[in-house]
């Protein structure tokens, strides 16, 4: 008996040694989120790596208050701290190519970013805004003549052959790219006519520009951000968006839908916001605002 309880003994000491040695907690939570990192860089084509320091600065968290100290916007506040890019809108480096350093994250907006090198004396560095399908390695240009239309080059609307999907597009020559910057988005060229080219928006807009505006190649990158699934509350939180509560749910003081015993109607032939304008479906769009002559067609309203 003696014998074999000895066996078993030597049995367990010898599979205990052929284990690994067991991780702390906090070593395992490394390891799972270095797994999890890896998983989402090689789908996105991100590269993790801190934002280049010269292209950074500090913002203060404003949580939704103007320059008087007043809430503008409701239900923002807290949420985890960020340093801005400073994005290249303008591309005032004309006719230098570059090339294309990394893709990144950016925590300020919806699309991914691009750091990319000019190939002059300097090397400056600046950031972009990535569109869909550009790669490390790629090599980009802003263009003042007739170029090959590639993802991420950069040239006027005039320029662009017919049927081209455009993002970062000028509104007024020069002053920098103001339309079609968010993730997944892209403009295409339907026409020209006596100097301005027609572009069908996003929205289902179609718009007159000037054809010496300009405009980049491509769509803009992160096209799954629609489809973004947040699973818990806290994710919203650590973006510095706050809790949303319905009019309906207070009191008549606190807003035109509050009051009434229980589950009670809001009691108005139409919904209010909380300052009493009407809601869904109330046009407050100026009816003499000049940009209103460039609007071939308006955009499909739900």
């Amino acid at each position: 008996m003696e014998k074999k309880t000895q066996k078993a003994i030597n049995k367990k000491i010898t599979k205990t040694q052929d284990k690994e040695p067991v991780l702390d907690i906090k070593e395992k939570k490394i390891e799972i989120t270095n797994k999890i990192d890896n998983k989402i860089s090689k789908k996105t084509n991100l590269n993790k790596k801190k934002p280049e320091k010269s292209l950074v600065r500090r913002i203060t968290n404003r949580a939704g208050r103007n320059s008087s100290g007043r809430i503008t916007i409701r239900h923002r506040g807290g949420g985890s701290k960020t340093l801005y890019r400073i994005i290249d809108f303008k591309y005032d480096l004309i006719n230098i190519p570059a090339e294309v350093i990394a893709i990144e994250y950016d925590p300020n907006r919806t699309a991914y970013i691009a750091l990319i090198e000019y190939s002059n004396k300097k090397k400056e560095k600046r950031y972009i805004i990535a569109p869909n399908g550009l790669k490390t390695g790629d090599n980009v240009i802003t263009s003042s003549k007739k170029v090959r239309a590639n993802i991420g080059t950069r040239m006027s609307l005039k320029n662009m052959p017919l049927g081209t999907t455009v993002h970062n597009v000028e509104l007024v020559a020069g002053k920098g790219a103001q339309l079609i910057r968010s993730a997944g988005t892209g403009a295409s060229i339907l026409s020209r006519d006596a100097g301005f080219t027609h572009l069908k928006m996003p929205s289902g807009e179609i718009r007159m520009i000037h054809d010496e505006a300009m405009a980049t190649v491509g769509q803009v990158s992160n096209t799954s951000h629609n489809r973004k699934v947040y699973k818990k509350a806290g994710t919203k939180r650590h973006m510095g968006i706050r809790p949303t509560v319905r009019g309906k749910a207070m009191n008549p003081v606190d807003h035109p839908h509050g009051g009434g015993e229980g589950r009670q109607p809001i009691g108005l032939k139409h919904p209010k916001t909380p300052w009493g304008a009407p809601a869904l479906g109330y046009k407050t769009r100026n009816k003499k605002k000049s940009s209103n002559n460039m609007i071939i067609k308006q955009r499909k309203r739900k």
